[in-house]
Parts: structure tokens; C-alpha cells; sequence
């Protein structure tokens, strides 16, 4: 037996030779062997009993997998617009320069891959890469070549690592150079809080009472589309099926984000709880925290908690003595996939296949992980949920607006003095969360991130919530001295990249959505191309398959209501859709040097 097969064989033995698994299979052999050789498909293929061709979809499908030999170390820049303002391209181009490769490439000794990836969770301490797990934070030009040199000598990413983050960035199973940043503690997440409370509070009630006491707060889901978590519980729970699951989001991959990094950093136990407390209102035995391929260096701190609360009897069966009550977790990693933060791609990735979004309905709550019930929510959300069994529906309904309960964790970052982490209650205008971060001379803030929405100082007053301002916890914040469009752009790249490619008007309206845009960007549009790019826009939202789609034409949408003399300034005054700039022998240049003949206009 070669060590390609031993190695193989291995792996898929630790995960019960299970089809389910396979994306911890082929994650664990490119962590071996530096990449999944081609001529592996077939060998986990046999061992985790599926077709070649699912391996194959898998490891072209998630960014951080690969066919292709790597180096030993691997540097990943971010490359969200963050990153760039904040002098990501200077980083790129002194990296490129120190090892004398471009991104894309692998040194000629094979020891350092160099390239590039969306949004790290990083965004408030930009510049960042990560360097295989390692996360590298506040990066400069000048640092770069000393760094390089580190690396040749010592291949070891944490070694890098010279300094430790605040909080539980510095713990012995964490040690990163990471800080969470927390600005300002509101009542309820970041508040002092009874550990445990929640949890025995809900164990003196039924599951329905439970649920009743959710639904009676007010909780609506913190990851940006709002559906009441009461509701969602309810649902899964009286949904037909012996096996009942709850799941946990931790994908939070909208550029811009980074708060469930932190609660999974210094709230990691509430969390725990949270999920604790649905399972037994759902009647579930299994829970999975799915957690983004970005945060991997979190993931020894998160087995170390799960195994407490094992010891303490937080978990596993007979919890807190209550007899029938039987309920673990495990963490499934992700692979670098933004789509997986939507709720049917994250449960396709899983149960181990590629991470597509599939048809609704049937709901996850009545047909989810495994074809079985399933409660999904995010980080924030069980957080929230734990604190309401302790102190109360009431308490938390007290906190916000009347259709918005409760505090909301913002992200805030770009062009701000104080970036990082804001706990404030709904309806709290977002100007005054702008003046707590320091930030001046604001011309447009991006709210939910991407798939959000671009206002500018007119809606500074509006309130974050549901009702005026929803987002699931980024705020960009970009000063006069930016180019909004050019934010816009980026977005839009953003979406073409992370589109899955399943359905026409996501995959193709995408890209005819920022073509679009760059040639208005280029004072190459008409006045036409503004009605063209609403349209086009408004039919991919209507028209998309899922989550992604229906809110990746938000940049264009939104900067066209909110930001419209920025287009008027730099489009042709034309007013039809007759681009005047077109100029049909260049337009056909390509296919005639296929064709291998020069084209002719013929004139009636």
C-alpha cells in the first residue's frame, strides 16, 4: 500500500468512513499532503463509499481546496475593499516583490504560495492575511520583506506571531495576534451575565413553555433576514421526524463582519448554551457549529469548550441530570465559500457536498440537515436566546423598538477612529453609533455589508432595525475622499466571484451588472445605462434562486437612489440606450481573427 492510500485510508477511517463527512476527508488529506492529488478522487471516493465525480465537486468548489501542489506555507492577502483602502495593494505589491512570484504562484522552491481572498473577518484591523491558519493582522509595506525572511527561515506561520490579542486572543489554545476590539458592551451579549443560567432556567420549564418565552421576547434571527427564532423553534419542533437538529452559523462571511468572531472568541460558552437551550426546546440530540475556514485558529478553543461542558455535564447525556435530555456538538469546518452563509448551502456543506443552495420548499425547519428537521440560527442569535431564558421575555422586549427587540452587535470598520465591535439597542440612529466610532467626514456608510445597502448623510438619522436600517452587523464607513462607485465595483466583483453558478440571472446578471457599472465608472455610459443597470438589477433580485442573487445588485440599487448625482456627474447626456461610445469593427475584432477574415458593413 503507498502512503498516498495508507494516508487516505486513514483519514476517512477517523470519520466513520462516512459519505456525510467528506468534507472533513478531503480537508484532512490536503492538510496531510499540501493539496488532494487528482489521483485521490477515486481512492476517498471508494473509502467514503460516493462517486469520484463528488470528490471532484467538492474540492473545486470551496477556495481553500486544491487539486494543485501548494507550498508548504500558504498566504492568503485580503482583498476586500476594507483592505485596499487601508493600503492592501502597497502590502500585495511588496509581497509579490519579496518572494519574486505573483498571487497565484508558488515560490520556485515550493515553499510559499502567494494569493488572494475576499473578507478574513478582519476588516478592523486592515491590512490582514492569513498565513496557512495563522491570521496576520495590521500589515505595512515595510514589514513585509522581514516577514518573508521569517518565513524561509522558520516555516512555521505562528512564529509570527510575537504578541497576543486582548481578551481570549491570548489564551494558551488561541494565541493569536488578533483583538477583539470591543468598544462598546451593551446589556444583553457583552453585558456580565449568571453562566449558565439560561440553560437552568429552561430545564424548570417544557420545551413549549420555552419556545412560548422566545417567541414572547421578540428575538428575530441576527444574521440579517429577521424570521422570528420562537417561530422558527416551533416549527421544527412539531415538524414530523425522529432526529431533530440545530445548527450554528458561524460563517459570517459579508465583508465587513467580524462580531461572531468575537462572541465565538469571548462568548463562547453562551453560545454553547444558546444551542443547548434550542435543542431542548426542539427536542434535538445532534448540534454542528459550522465554522468558516477563516477562523480555524479558533477551532482548538472551541473542541477545549465543548469538552468542559462534556466534564460538566453541559453536554453529552442526562444534562444537568435531566433525564432524556441528551445533547452534543461537533464542529464542521468550512472551506472558504461565502454562499455557505446562506442557510440550505451552509447545510449541503454539512452533509459534505459542495455548498449549493437548494429549492424552498420544503423549509429546512421540516426538511434540513439530513432530510430531517432543522433550526438554523447564527452565533449572535443563541447568545441572545440564552440571555432570555435567564432574565426574562420581558427584559429583552424592554430593550429596542417595538419591532426590533433587544441590542444588536455592529461590526464597524473603514474610515473611523475606533474600529470594532459596538453593542447597541435597536432604533439607536446610525449617526450616533458614527460619532461613538470617531467617524467624520462620512459620505457613505454601507450597511449588512454588500448585500446590504450604500446611504448617504440623509439617512444618518434613520435607526438601525428591522424597519429602517437592517443589517446583520457590518457597517463600512468611507469618507468624502473615496470613490463610491469604486466601493460598488468592488462589491459587485465580490458577487461574481462567490456566486455558486447555479441559476442564469445571479451567474450572468452579475457579471453584465458590473460590466455595466465599469464602463459608467469610465464615463463611457449614457443616461440609458442608469435605467439599464435598475432593471437588470431589480430582475436578478426578483429572479435569483437564493439569498445571494436576490441582494447582489444591492450596491448598484442602492447607490442609484441614494448616491444618484454620482452617476449623473460621469454618464453622457444622450438620455436614450444607444451607446454612442460603441464602435462595432472593434466590437467584432475577436471573431474575426477566429473566423480568420476581416468583417464587412454592407449599407442598404
Amino acid at each position: 500500500m503507498g502512503a498516498m492510500e495508507s494516508t487516505i485510508k486513514e483519514v476517512c477511517k477517523r470519520y466513520g468512513n462516512s459519505r456525510a463527512r467528506l468534507m472533513d476527508m478531503v480537508r484532512d488529506v490536503q492538510e496531510q499532503l499540501g493539496h488532494v492529488p487528482r489521483e485521490s478522487f477515486a481512492l476517498i471516493a471508494r473509502e467514503a463509499n460516493t462517486h469520484r465525480v463528488e470528490v471532484e465537486s467538492v474540492v473545486s468548489f470551496y477556495a481553500f481546496l486544491t487539486d494543485k501542489k501548494q507550498g508548504r506555507v500558504v498566504l492568503r492577502l485580503c482583498d476586500d475593499i476594507i483592505d485596499r483602502f487601508k493600503g492592501g495593494g502597497e502590502v500585495g505589491a511588496a509581497l509579490c516583490k519579496a518572494l519574486g512570484i505573483g498571487f497565484g504562484e508558488t515560490t520556485p522552491d515550493g515553499g510559499i504560495t502567494l494569493d488572494k481572498t475576499p473578507c478574513i473577518g478582519m476588516s478592523d484591523q486592515a491590512p490582514a492575511m492569513m498565513v496557512n491558519d495563522t491570521v496576520v493582522t495590521n500589515l505595512s509595506p515595510e514589514a513585509v520583506p522581514a516577514l518573508v525572511e521569517a518565513l524561509r527561515r522558520n516555516p512555521d506561520p505562528q512564529a509570527l506571531v510575537t504578541e497576543f490579542g486582548d481578551g481570549n486572543n491570548a489564551d494558551p489554545l488561541v494565541q493569536a495576534m488578533v483583538n477583539s476590539n470591543i468598544r462598546e458592551a451593551g446589556p444583553v451579549i457583552l453585558a456580565n451575565y449568571r453562566k449558565e443560567g439560561g440553560l437552568r432556567k429552561a430545564l424548570t420549564q417544557t420545551p413549549d413553555e420555552v419556545i412560548e418565552d422566545i417567541k414572547i421576547s421578540g428575538l428575530r434571527g441576527r444574521g440579517g433576514a429577521g424570521f422570528l427564532t420562537g417561530l422558527k423553534w416551533e416549527l421544527t419542533r412539531q415538524s414530523p421526524g425522529t432526529e431533530k437538529y440545530v445548527l450554528c452559523n458561524a460563517d459570517e462571511g459579508e465583508p465587513g463582519t467580524f462580531k461572531d468572531r468575537v462572541l465565538l472568541t469571548e462568548r463562547a460558552d453562551l453560545v454553547l448554551e444558546g444551542m443547548t437551550v434550542a435543542a431542548y426546546a426542539i427536542g434535538a440530540e445532534t448540534g454542528i457549529i459550522y465554522l468558516r475556514g477563516e477562523y480555524a485558529y479558533l477551532r482548538r478553543f472551541l473542541e477545549e469548550k465543548l469538552n468542559r461542558r462534556r466534564e460538566a455535564r453541559l453536554l453529552g447525556n442526562t444534562i444537568l441530570g435531566r433525564e432524556g435530555f441528551n445533547f452534543d456538538i461537533r464542529i464542521q469546518m468550512g472551506a472558504g465559500a461565502y454562499v455557505c452563509g446562506e442557510e440550505t448551502s451552509l447545510i449541503s456543506s454539512c452533509e459534505g457536498t459542495r455548498g449549493d443552495p437548494t429549492d424552498r420548499t420544503p423549509f429546512p425547519v421540516v426538511k434540513g440537515y439530513m432530510v430531517s428537521p432543522t433550526a438554523v440560527n447564527n452565533v449572535e442569535t443563541y447568545c441572545c436566546a440564552a440571555r432570555i431564558m435567564d432574565m426574562g421575555p420581558g427584559w429583552f422586549a424592554s430593550i429596542g423598538t417595538a419591532r426590533s427587540a433587544g441590542t444588536k452587535l455592529l461590526s464597524l470598520c473603514g474610515d473611523c477612529e475606533r474600529p470594532g465591535i459596538y453593542e447597541v439597542p435597536f432604533g439607536t440612529p446610525l449617526g450616533e453609533v458614527l460619532k461613538r466610532a470617531g467617524a467624520e467626514d462620512v459620505a457613505c456608510v454601507c450597511v449588512g455589508g454588500p448585500s446590504g445597502q450604500m446611504v448617504g448623510p440623509a439617512q444618518f438619522g434613520m435607526g438601525i432595525s428591522y424597519e429602517e436600517l437592517s443589517t446583520g452587523g457590518s457597517v463600512m464607513v468611507f469618507s468624502s475622499q473615496r470613490d463610491i462607485l469604486e466601493v460598488a465595483g468592488a462589491f459587485m466583483e465580490f458577487f461574481v466571484e462567490e456566486s455558486c453558478g447555479y441559476c442564469v440571472p445571479c451567474r450572468v446578471g452579475n457579471v453584465l451588472l458590473r460590466s455595466r457599472l465599469e464602463r459608467v465608472r469610465n464615463g463611457e455610459g449614457t443616461k440609458g445605462d442608469l435605467d439599464y443597470l435598475r432593471r437588470l438589477g431589480e430582475s436578478v433580485k426578483f429572479s435569483s434562486r437564493c439569498g445571494l442573487g436576490q441582494t447582489s445588485p444591492n450596491p448598484i440599487l442602492s447607490t442609484l437612489k441614494h448616491f444618484r448625482p454620482v452617476y449623473n456627474a460621469l454618464v453622457k447626456d444622450g438620455g436614450g440606450t444607444v451607446n454612442k461610445s460603441f464602435h462595432i469593427m472593434k466590437a467584432v475584432e475577436q471573431a474575426s481573427a477566429i473566423a480568420g477574415r476581416r468583417s464587412e458593413i454592407f449599407h442598404a
